[in-house]
């Protein structure tokens, strides 16, 4: 028996190290969630795309249903948090769900969103410079993309506070504290439908709101509302992530923020080497064995849990031109990753996260240059469970402007 490897605040806090390890061992181990379930963690490149294609390991939870009430993991039968949606779905029922908002992530429509994008970062930078100092995180990383979603959404800005904090309770807190936090933000999803429903407008939520009452069949009222949730929470708290981890990363590296800063052209390909290097979305919500199978030589029964270390695998892949995977480089060009998923459930807000994050990161490199940590980055504080990795607070200095 393999020993058994139990992802803690601990190991997410060290979580590309513990997984260099892991990598060196063997693509898949035995492990026990933050969430207490126990299942299989998928940590190799190989073994990770195997996993996301496989036909039997599927994200509906049927078989494992015993496993997941003993442990007391019931937002599958309930619908609370991410419940009712296409990420919690297959075929055909989430390739229904995908095509509904398809059309408002789509290349062109996230193009047409790049001049609001700029306002918003340089209103929050406008914000931050006169200050000397500030936590990106608060200031910066969170609420612009809590901003671009809740315009998306049609959120009125009085609740995107409370929507901030149930969304990132949800992805990284403890399991009772998560199912409270979503059990929150899907009330206040319900009962903003039923305002659209009184007093639509041209926002994204109203328009899903058309389709159910439109009675034709294609969205039921708890894939309404679980389709918001997850507008709402995949919609920004990735980007809130990968912003942080980047921003991380370049503190440690500034001759790297440097040559961003000379060289503005290079920020959208650093944009898929700081999602290869350092993924905010450290494992993919869970597939669940529908049948016995081997992945990588491990055999895995029916109703087991596969959890697939999207951050690991993004790191056991050679990076082009040679070189250490472990090390950013933001001149490499035809970075591969697995940040967003791979095959029918890949993100589809993909096009507007690699937007937020290029606009985010040029605008803050090029109007403060001389950002400067204020505590050991050593010391900083990452999401403690769930799926997301990222830091709950960056500190930093600057030159007041």
């Amino acid at each position: 028996m393999t020993e058994l490897v139990t992802i803690t605040a601990e190991f997410k806090a060290a979580a590309p190290a513990r997984y260099a390890e892991l990598r060196k061992r063997g693509p898949v181990h035995r492990s026990r969630f933050s969430n207490g379930i126990e299942g299989w963690l998928v940590v190799g490149h190989a073994a990770a795309q195997e996993a996301l294609l496989h036909p039997a390991l599927l994200k509906d939870p049927e078989p494992s249903l015993e496993l997941l009430d003993a442990a007391g993991y019931t937002s599958h039968r309930t619908g609370v948090g991410l419940g009712g949606n296409m990420l919690m779905a297959d075929p055909p029922d989430h390739t229904r769900l995908r095509r509904l908002v398809a059309g408002a992530f789509s290349p062109g429509r996230t193009r047409e969103l790049a001049p609001r994008v700029q306002e918003i970062a340089d209103d929050l930078v406008d914000a931050l410079a006169p200050e000397g100092e500030a936590d990106l995180v608060e200031a910066f990383t969170a609420p612009l993309p809590v901003a671009v979603i809740s315009e998306l959404l049609g959120v009125p800005e009085r609740d995107r506070a409370d929507f901030r904090t149930w969304s990132s309770l949800m992805l990284g807190a403890p399991s009772e504290v998560q199912r409270a936090a979503g059990t929150n933000l899907n009330r206040y999803l319900a009962e903003l439908v039923a305002a659209k429903r009184e007093n639509p407008d041209d926002g994204l939520l109203s328009a899903l709101v058309a389709v159910r009452d439109g009675d034709d069949g294609r969205l039921s009222e708890v894939e309404l509302v679980g389709t918001a949730v997850l507008l709402v929470v995949a919609g920004h708290e990735t980007t809130v992530n990968l912003l942080g981890n980047a921003l991380v990363a370049l503190l440690r590296a500034p001759e790297q923020a440097d040559l961003l800063r000379e060289r503005p052209d290079l920020v959208p390909g650093a944009v898929e080497e700081f999602l290869r290097h350092d993924s905010s979305v450290e494992h993919a919500t869970p597939r669940y064995a529908h049948e016995d199978l081997e992945l990588s030589g491990t055999a895995i029964s029916r109703g087991e849990v596969v959890m697939v270390a999207l951050s690991s695998a993004s790191r056991d892949v050679p990076v082009p031109g040679g070189g250490d995977p472990a090390e950013l480089d933001v001149t490499r060009g035809g970075v591969r990753h697995l940040s967003f998923g791979y095959g029918v459930h890949h993100c589809l807000g993909a096009p507007l996260a690699r937007l937020e994050a290029a606009v985010a990161l040029e605008t803050l490199l090029r109007r403060i240059p001389d950002l400067a940590p204020a505590v050991p980055l050593d010391d900083l504080e990452w999401v403690p469970s769930g799926i997301m990795r990222g830091p709950l607070s960056l500190p930093v200095t600057f030159t007041p402007r």
